[in-house]
């Protein structure tokens, strides 16, 4: 075969070639089930081949395991050939093999040209010089390997019996040979040696140590477990046992790192029920050989326990001074929010033992709900970690896996705790609302336990298995709708609502922080670009709409960008990006302000509509067509609306004397109402007010006011209900160029929520029923 092949061969190997999978600091013996963990793409394409073609693979050892690409020259000549049963993707990412060792093969050459590394190989067959030699030297290790195994205390009980089984003598070779603690180059030797006396020989030396050895240690034991507390009987045990591994050569770096574990359990300060856990593992790993599937596993385990922060509290003093700035400086506006975190960290100063409410930021996208955390954390001088709820769906990845499962961790709580380094991190559970539900639990029913102060002073992730305390931890956690937060857990936290930005506090935050932030970004200067206050204000108004500053902060990175270019090919030193400018490099504006337009015939009313990432307005336009009498809805309202839209054409009916309409007037005429944006789902009785005025303004024919705007619910008396999201329509409003927002009068309550400068802007009229509305829609002059 030539030393190469074409690219389309490379995803199939032929039969009378073997793919190779290389292996760190572990040997398959013929005959032995084994996992392999397996992560270079060598390694994963070898194994993939072997499931895909179900076709055998080989498995060699490499001669330095810090190599991770290794050649030819980098391995033994001998492996195993070995039938795979199952390849595994654990949930992290990682793969895991299951195979069956068959025989042994020598290696002829490597064939390049493939995905993975590939040989011609022979059968390297046992050589058996004189049968009678070597059935008794099989009985002799029969014997060495059953007592061997009634002294290894990670030894299933099955072996004995499998032992007992076995006529052939090559595989007790190889059966015994892999259950013996050697170093990987011991046992490749073994697995080199063709000559089946020689190997069984070598077998029952190595046998004969180990079970020396294991004597040994049971009979010092048995001495002392009368004379000695639990401690010191462990201590010289360890000593005694790293004496005899001294005397035999053997490598005390196992010991080494259990002599570290057990002095970090020991400086972890961990509660006492904890650390008597701790030690139990710990003994555990001690007399588990280091190629045991589980001797990983328990490993992985000690090290989460010993480092986590059992009692590293960092003593958060609170300066107020300081707090106050740094809330003012981070943030512009929010008054109403800052003053209230500003009492939180008041109490935390007056009783710092006490139990903090916790706080849920709730608000539209880009507000500043998480950057508030990491301000809170700031001014506690303590750590901030993050955990995103975001579609977790699995309880699990709150309280951790089991760890039975392969690939298992502790959980998000717990794994944000080790990340903080402290017991007392600011954490911020991010996107609550966006929690689900599915066959594998409900994760909001484990944040219950989380956030209840009762309750998670003893909080026990799966994982561990011990409880962990979390009561010194300060939870605060961000929603953009309150109603999806479930009701039990909503219970649990103070809501804290953030209002969306009214123009004038954009172009603040903008020229404060957003436009030096995207100069930094962006590699630029001040003195190098500069954007005039009559272009931001044009960006504002002109190509975004939103409640938050997250789009702004994009267009401005347009802008620098844009500037980046022009610097970085020399083509200009300083750009001042005026209103001008601004239109060249954005083009059109995104958004108009519409009102007039959409008004400027009889029939449209302008509404205002509550979204779950803020305020927006709506046109209800309404007309008649012959027919008989009958009400056409479109616009792909819900059911809610569609009853609001009924309620609204009755009570128009019943005012057509108000307006010296005939009563007869719509007896051959169909009233339609249409919603525009006809694609957008709307639902919600707060249309009533305006489908109302929209309908009494096609029977008067008189045109809408286009500097208004209204919301309401209406009743078929003529009363104007109460609504929510107030604030949120009200900016709304003004951001669409509003002058005037008609309210229940109900919700006068709701004035203080919104902002000062939206107040003073806004001209607001209250309704106690829909002819307050009447009085002041309609244009004086007719149309």
């Amino acid at each position: 075969m030539s030393d190469s092949v074409n690219d389309h061969e490379q995803h199939s190997v032929p039969k009378d070639l073997l793919p190779v999978v290389p292996v760190r600091n572990l040997v398959v013996f013929p005959g032995a089930v084994t996992h392999l963990s397996i992560g270079r793409e060598l390694s994963v394409s070898a194994a993939e081949i072997g499931v895909e073609q179900s076709r055998a693979i080989g498995v060699i050892l490499q001669r330095d395991p810090s190599v991770n690409e290794p050649t030819q020259k980098d391995l033994y000549e001998i492996g195993t050939v070995v039938n795979v049963i199952r390849l595994v993707e654990a949930p992290n990412g990682s793969k895991h093999l299951i195979c069956q060792g068959e025989r042994r093969f020598a290696v002829d050459e490597f064939v390049p040209g493939f995905e993975c590394l590939v040989v011609r190989s022979a059968p390297a067959a046992d050589l058996i010089r004189d049968e009678v030699e070597v059935k008794a030297r099989a009985d002799v290790l029969k014997q060495l390997a059953l007592r061997t195994t009634k002294l290894l205390p990670a030894a299933p009980e099955e072996f004995a019996a499998a032992l007992m089984s076995l006529q052939d003598p090559a595989m007790l070779a190889d059966l015994t040979a892999g259950i013996l603690d050697i170093k990987p180059a011991e046992k490749q030797q073994l697995l080199e040696i063709t000559d089946l006396q020689t190997r069984l020989d070598k077998v029952i030396a190595l046998c004969s140590e180990q079970l020396r050895i294991l004597e040994i240690s049971r009979e010092i034991g048995a001495k002392s477990k009368e004379k000695m507390d639990e401690r010191q009987r462990e201590y010289l045990l360890r000593e005694q046992l790293k004496t005899i591994q001294e005397a035999l050569g053997e490598s005390t770096g196992m010991r080494s790192e259990l002599d570290e574990l057990e002095a970090k359990v020991v400086q972890s300060g961990m509660p006492e029920d904890v650390e008597a856990q701790a030690r139990k593992e710990l003994r555990r790993l001690a007399n588990m050989p280091e190629a045991s599937t589980e001797f990983s596993m328990v490993l992985s385990y000690l090290d989460w326990l010993t480092s986590l922060p059992w009692t590293t509290a960092v003593a958060g003093s609170v300066d107020m001074q300081k707090a106050r700035q740094i809330l003012d400086g981070d943030h512009y506006g929010l008054e109403k929010v800052k003053r209230r975190i500003l009492e939180y960290l008041a109490v935390r100063k007056l009783n710092p033992d006490g139990r903090s409410p916790i706080l849920c930021f709730v608000g539209p996208p880009g507000v500043g709900k998480t950057s508030l955390g990491k301000s809170i954390a700031k001014a506690l001088d303590l750590e901030f970690v993050r955990a995103s709820l975001g579609g977790v769906h699995d309880e699990a990845e709150i309280r951790g896996h089991r760890r039975t499962y392969v690939g298992a961790l502790p959980g998000s709580i717990i794994q944000g705790i080790k990340k903080a380094g402290m017991t007392n991190p600011v954490f911020m559970l991010d996107e609550m609302d966006k929690l689900g539900v599915s066959a594998h639990g409900d994760p909001s029913a484990a944040l219950l336990e989380v956030l209840d102060p009762e309750q998670n002073c003893t909080f026990q992730d799966n994982y561990l298995g011990v409880p962990y305390d979390l009561s010194k931890v300060l939870f605060v956690g961000t929603a953009n709708v309150v109603d999806n937060i479930p009701g039990p857990l909503r219970d649990r936290m103070e809501m804290i609502e953030l209002p969306g930005y009214t123009q004038e506090e954009k172009l603040e935050i903008a020229q404060r922080y957003l436009i030096q932030r995207q100069r930094k970004a962006n590699g630029l200067s001040a003195s190098q670009v500069t954007i005039t206050r009559e272009a931001m204000t044009l960006l504002i108004e002109g190509y975004t709409r939103e409640a938050g500053v997250r789009n702004l902060e994009r267009e401005i990175g347009r802008l620098m960008r844009h500037a980046a270019v022009q610097i970085a090919e020399a083509r200009a030193s300083q750009i001042v990006i005026d209103a001008q400018a601004l239109r060249e490099i954005c083009g059109p504006t995104t958004f108009e302000r519409e009102t007039s337009m959409r008004t400027s015939v009889p029939g449209v009313a302008t509404g205002l509509a509550w979204t779950p990432v803020g305020g927006d307005i709506l046109f209800v336009e309404s007309s008649t067509v012959p027919g008989e009498g009958q009400l056409i809805l479109t616009g792909q309202l819900g059911e809610i609306m569609k009853e609001s839209a009924q309620a609204a054409v009755s009570l128009a009916k019943n005012k057509l004397d108000c307006l010296s309409i005939p009563p007869d007037f719509l007896r051959h005429k169909n009233i339609h109402v249409h919603v525009p944006a006809g694609a957008i789902p709307k639902d919600g009785p707060s249309a009533g007010v305006a489908m109302f005025v929209s309908v009494m303004s096609l029977l008067a024919n008189r045109k809408v006011r286009s500097d208004i705007a209204m919301t309401g619910e209406i009743s078929l008396r003529g009363l104007v209900l109460p609504v929510g999201g107030v604030k949120e329509k009200t900016l709304a409003a003004l951001r669409s160029g509003i002058k005037t927002v008609l309210l229940p009068a109900r919700n006068r309550k709701d004035l203080d929520d919104i902002p000062a400068a939206a107040r003073s802007e806004l001209e607001f009229v209250w309704l106690e029923t829909v002819e307050d509305a009447l009085a002041v829609v309609f244009e004086k002059n007719r149309a």
